[in-house]
């Protein structure tokens, strides 16, 4: 493992983003414990596009036009829908209250798959580490395969550790966010912007 790829690696995790906009969220609205849940769901979410990259799908992604459009339109929706829902007060930011506590508790999954889904639909994601993992492993490699297995667990092990520290922190300053209605509406409106300005920016992303 090279010190140029855990580095480049934490610029990557520690970059703003939907997963960090989503685990902040998690630790604003619901404490720490959410924030977690959410961190291990986004960490799950890119999975499935380390596989891709590993296994070479994601090559079939960057030259399928059809299904790299499919896919980001349907990551588009979810973005748009994850603003709307905010604005709502009925999703990512959704404020816990005592009688919604053990509510939260059974909601484990439903944090989960909001987060995975933030991840899978973002076809980008896949070519990225279909451009980004092999610039670590030398053509030398005898266990090329075992090598980008190893650098994609130690990827994952850097999103999640990254995320938690991220939601930790917001539900640190939660007391002082959650008791104040105009700072939350100030903070919904300001997330609701973020999932729409993200999704427009995935809109127009290229191949």
């Amino acid at each position: 493992m090279t010190p140029e790829f855990l580095i480049t690696s934490l610029i990557v995790v520690a970059s703003p983003g939907t997963g960090v906009l989503l685990t902040l969220a998690a630790g604003l609205s619901h404490g720490a414990r959410a924030s977690a849940v959410t961190a291990f769901g986004c960490t799950l979410g890119i999975v499935p596009h380390m596989a891709a990259a590993v296994l070479g799908l994601a090559a079939l992604l960057h030259t399928s036009a059809v299904a790299f459009q499919g896919l980001k339109i349907l990551g588009v929706l979810y973005l748009l829908y994850m603003a709307w829902a905010t604005l709502k007060e009925q999703g990512a930011l959704s404020v816990e209250t005592d009688e919604t506590a053990d509510r939260t508790k059974r909601s484990a999954g439903r944090m989960i798959l909001r987060a995975v889904l933030v991840n899978v639909l973002n076809p980008k994601l896949s070519i990225f580490f279909l451009a980004f993992l092999p610039q670590f492993v030398n053509d030398a490699d005898p266990q090329p395969l075992a090598r980008m297995l190893e650098l994609s667990g130690v990827f994952m092990a850097l999103t999640f550790a990254v995320f938690v520290v991220y939601g930790l922190f917001a539900a640190a300053v939660r007391d002082q966010v959650v008791s104040r209605p105009r700072v939350m509406a100030w903070m919904r409106r300001s997330f609701a912007a973020a999932f729409a300005a993200l999704g427009a920016k995935l809109a127009l992303a290229e191949r």
